[in-house]
């Protein structure tokens, strides 16, 4: 698991890859194993594992 899993919270909007694309995705739940993605695209919430999650990039506005 990478850094930056590590620190995502609920309410974080990240890009990530989802079935080979990338993906613009609001996290709904994150815990230390699993995080719950919506891709704001349609479809049903995804639930992640964190082991899963290889490259993330958080938007941040600080």
């Amino acid at each position: 698991m990478n850094a930056t899993v590590t620190r995502l919270r609920a309410g974080d909007v990240i890009e990530v890859d989802i079935d080979g694309d990338s993906a613009t995705a609001l996290v709904l739940l994150a815990t230390h194993e699993f995080v719950i993605l919506d891709p704001c695209d349609g479809r049903t919430p995804i639930v992640v594992r964190t082991t899963d999650l290889d490259s993330v990039r958080v938007f941040n506005d600080r």
